[in-house]
């Protein structure tokens, strides 16, 4: 079984990313959704150990730009970000941070 946490940084703004919607999609479907909280975390997201697989993790990075009082054009040029990733078996905890602004956006498997 593995352990997984997110991290989002507004870069724009050089602050982490709070009141960002996240939400985990598995292998069967949708697992949870959440809000980042004041450090661009979302703790509460996994609820446990997640066996190996397909995960995919949306950020919605639109609303929140919008949020923050960024004018951005309609459509937006990045409205979601999606990043999917694998988790194999014994991978122990896997980080996925995701570094954006309304422009660009950047991930890595973290610590």
């Amino acid at each position: 079984m593995n352990t997984l946490s997110t991290h989002v940084l507004d870069t724009m703004h050089g602050c982490p990313a709070a009141g960002l919607s996240v939400a985990l999609v598995g292998p069967d479907g949708q697992i949870a959704c959440g809000m980042t909280n004041a450090d661009g975390r979302c703790p509460d997201l996994v609820p446990g150990p997640l066996p190996a697989g397909l995960y995919a993790l949306h950020f919605s990075v639109a609303a929140y730009f919008r949020a923050a009082g960024v004018e951005l054009p309609e459509p937006p040029f990045i409205d979601e970000v999606t990043i999917g990733f694998g988790m194999a078996e014994g991978g122990g905890h896997y980080h996925v941070p995701l570094l954006v602004s309304p422009f660009s956006y950047s991930t890595y498997r973290g610590s």
